[in-house]
């Protein structure tokens, strides 16, 4: 029953990781195309979702006890 939830544990935290970095290439495009086009204020709001998603994507590579 243990080995089951921690294989739950590892596909949730798999494919959340997967999701965001999904938007982070999104922010990505978004940023270039900002670029691009010359439009300062879409590049300052892609750049502060890739900001954003970088904030959420630190406790995926921050070690934890839990995770050993």
């Amino acid at each position: 029953m243990a080995d089951q939830s921690k294989s739950v544990k590892r596909l949730e935290k798999k494919c959340q990781l997967w999701g965001w970095m999904l938007f982070v290439i999104s922010a990505l495009f978004f940023i270039a195309t900002s670029l691009r086009s010359g439009d300062i204020l879409g590049f300052l709001g892609g750049l502060f979702f890739l900001i954003a998603c970088i904030v959420f994507l630190i406790p995926f590579f921050k070690s934890s006890p839990e995770s050993n």
